[in-house]
């Protein structure tokens, strides 16, 4: 029973979310993406290398 209720939570507020992002100028989309960015490489740094930055590892540099 919670479940259900938990994701008949999540998916209102996604919803409201989506509505909120749609109503927004493209100055503002714009700022919100730039502190989203902000706010992921000041406390999430780390992480950033699971998310397609890939390291070239090899001694050569040529990847293979």
């Amino acid at each position: 029973m919670q479940r259900k209720g938990l994701g008949l939570l999540l998916a209102a507020a996604a919803a409201y979310g989506y509505f909120k992002y749609s109503k927004m100028s493209p100055e503002q989309k714009n700022s919100m993406r730039t502190r989203g960015k902000d706010f992921l490489d000041k406390n999430l740094g780390g992480l950033g290398n699971l998310f397609g930055k890939k390291k070239d590892t090899s001694p050569t540099g040529s990847g293979f």
